[in-house]
């Protein structure tokens, strides 16, 4: 990978923010949930697609705190648009780990 400048990684807005709500995508060509991720009062709830299907199940995602990008422009994915990029770590069965900080903090609080 090309290196990038620190002027570079802080053109990416990336915050921390807590699913509070999570639904099945059947409509997904890859197995995916839609979820809803508060990122506090700036921001608001914003929604999201995010294949994470092999390693949570859908009743345990709400209250998660997540790490989320929240500058990349919206993309359309079948029926709902994604406003915002969740995180996480690829695994070798090419599932998705999230990425979260590992104590709490407060929706909408940047990475520094």
């Amino acid at each position: 990978m090309s290196e990038i400048s620190w002027d570079d990684f802080q053109k990416i807005d990336m915050r921390v923010g807590t699913i509070v709500k999570a639904e099945a995508f059947p409509e997904a060509r890859r197995p995916a949930y839609k979820l809803w991720v508060d990122l506090g009062e700036q921001l608001g709830v914003k929604k999201s697609s995010a294949q994470i299907t092999k390693h949570y199940e859908l009743d345990e995602l709400p209250g998660k705190q997540v790490l989320c990008v929240c500058n990349f422009p919206p993309k359309q994915i079948g029926p709902i648009t994604s406003e915002i990029l969740v995180t996480g770590f690829l695994t070798e069965n090419g599932g998705v780990i999230l990425a979260s900080p590992d104590k709490p903090i407060p929706n909408g609080s940047r990475l520094a």
